[in-house]
């Protein structure tokens, strides 16, 4: 009898590809269960002053921030995908794969470069000045750059990639043949939009927009440059300021379910949305070509986003690292350097293990306990990185004393703190925070394998073990290495967690930008800011390879 599922250990009650499973879903979801743990037990309970004082500003800053920048998101990286898969102008090849480019710039990075160009000191009103004749800010109005509108355009900037690059799959996906018979009915091109191409997109926009407006919660350098008191700032000032991880406990409760209930929506958005090819041979669209004014249009339309996310960010760090050059032989940097590629590297690498072996282990036992845990530790990339250092520090501090006091009963010695004292915690929260990344290239690489290649090795008597590395490694190889480099670029950019957990004198690239930045010495940060654009750019060049039509 020919089953589809190879369930070669179900006849075992206990066994160890079940239980390390369950220890990894554990490690993943165990933060964010300490973090409702410690919401509701607080040491000091704030929570009827939160209310009346800082949270309904920090709730309102964060929901107009995170409904600003899905919106923008979603009308820019639409748009954008419209244009370069629907026509052909001056540059669209090239737009095509610059306007990913954004995505390897932080938004952090992006606030600091606005800033400096636009600030009072900066070109802009330099220029203005002396185009004018103006002496001071009192002879002529300029909008105010540390602003929640500011913050609104940075991280549209740089984050309306994951709409575009979404949305430009959706439309490659569609049928010619709808477009050209809503051209034949006399359609405009703003109709054939708004009437075939949206409807169609709408489950990829909503899903490219919900990762936006969750990195939107995520984000603390923008928001803390620009002064815009969010949630995840709420978090770091109630814990470092006032030092009640209670109180940042609540807050960092309130942001969960805020990201819950936008993946719930985006999840109900989506659930009646059903489209299907209505042939086996579906034609692609062609392009249409623009000419005059239209092409025109369509390629300035193009390169503004793509200025603002890449050009104007890297222009301004270059020129500030180019001015100070002594900057690249500082001891701190260098430091930061190995501190970064240690930590994102370690973390990169158990991520990745530890994805091969959950999701290997419930395809191989097919017991419904890791079946049901692998959805659950997606979660860690919905919260954000404030709230899992949170999750941590507690946890982890426990853990850290325990240890201590029984290694110094048995050995009359006191290690001080492991976990917390060094750069394991950090580890841990990169791991948590894009463990759904690795997950998520490694279970559809194993699904593509057909059933009957693991089930035909252990029929010529192969272990489970031997199964996984004989077979599906050496057919999983690019898709295990694309999530071991796109979980190390984003260590390499995370902030909040990272400010949080670091052990006392330790930097890593992004912490040494944000610090540097923090001060105004925006040549000092330049350096790091461009390491960090650097290694981005790398895994953008990827993507835009693996995503190649």
């Amino acid at each position: 009898m020919t089953q589809n599922r190879w369930r070669p250990l179900s006849g075992a009650s206990i066994d160890p590809w079940s239980m390390g499973a369950a220890l990894i879903a554990a490690l993943v979801i165990l933060p964010v269960v300490a973090v409702i743990w410690m919401a509701l037990n607080p040491v000091a309970n704030i929570w009827p002053h939160l209310l009346a004082t800082t949270l309904p500003r920090y709730f309102t800053n964060s929901l107009v921030l995170m409904v600003s920048v899905g919106v923008l998101s979603a009308a820019v990286g639409a748009g954008a995908a419209w244009l370069i898969t629907m026509y052909r102008f001056p540059l669209s090849r090239w737009l095509e794969w610059l306007l990913l480019l954004p995505l390897a710039i932080p938004a952090y990075v992006g606030a600091y470069a606005l800033v400096d160009f636009l600030e009072y000191a900066g070109p802009v009103q330099t220029g203005l000045r002396g185009l004018f004749g103006w002496q001071s800010a009192r002879d002529y109005w300029f909008p105010e750059i540390r602003s929640r509108g500011a913050a609104v355009l940075v991280l549209t900037a740089a984050l309306y990639p994951y709409v575009y690059l979404l949305s430009r799959a959706a439309f490659r996906e569609q049928s010619g043949s709808m477009i050209e018979v809503a051209r034949a009915l006399g359609a405009g091109h703003a109709r054939r939009f708004f009437a075939v191409g949206l409807p169609l997109a709408r489950p990829a926009i909503a899903a490219g927009a919900a990762i936006a407006m969750m990195e939107t919660v995520n984000d603390f350098g923008v928001v803390d440059y620009f002064a815009v008191q969010t949630l995840t700032t709420g978090i770091f000032s109630v814990w470092l300021e006032s030092r009640n991880a209670g109180g940042a406990a609540q807050i960092a409760s309130v942001v969960l379910i805020l990201i819950l209930v936008l993946m719930a929506l985006e999840k109900v958005s989506r659930r009646k949305l059903r489209f299907h090819a209505t042939g086996r041979q579906m034609r692609s669209v062609a392009p249409t070509p623009l000419n005059g004014v239209g092409a025109l249009a369509a390629t300035v339309l193009c390169l503004i986003p793509f200025a603002i996310g890449f050009v104007l960010p890297v222009g301004v760090i270059l020129s500030h690292a180019l001015d100070a050059r002594e900057g690249w032989l500082n001891p701190d940097l260098l430091r930061a350097l190995g501190n970064t590629l240690a930590v994102g590297g370690a973390a990169a690498v158990l991520t990745v293990i530890g994805a091969l072996f959950l999701v290997y282990a419930v395809r191989l036992t097919g017991r419904a306990l890791p079946k049901q845990l692998l959805p659950v530790t997606t979660l860690g990339y919905a919260a954000p990185g404030a709230v899992l250092g949170i999750g941590m520090l507690i946890p982890l501090a426990a853990a850290d004393h325990a240890v201590a006091d029984l290694i110094e009963r048995v050995t009359g010695h006191d290690p001080g703190l492991i976990l917390t004292g060094s750069a394991i915690a950090i580890v841990y929260a990169y791991i948590v925070r894009f463990f759904a990344i690795s997950q998520g290239a490694v279970d559809a690489a194993m699904g593509r394998i057909a059933p009957s290649l693991p089930m035909a090795a252990r029929s010529l008597g192969q272990s489970a073990r031997g199964t996984l590395t004989s077979v599906y490694l050496p057919l999983i190889r690019a898709s295990t290495g694309t999530a071991l480099l796109l979980v190390f670029v984003d260590c390499v950019k995370e902030l909040p967690a990272t400010l949080l957990l670091r052990p006392f004198n330790f930097n890593t690239l992004a912490t040494r930008t944000y610090e540097a930045a923090s001060l105004e010495d925006i040549a000092n940060a330049a350096p790091s800011a461009l390491l960090i654009c650097g290694v981005g750019l790398v895994s953008v060049l990827f993507l835009a390879r693996a995503n190649r039509a």
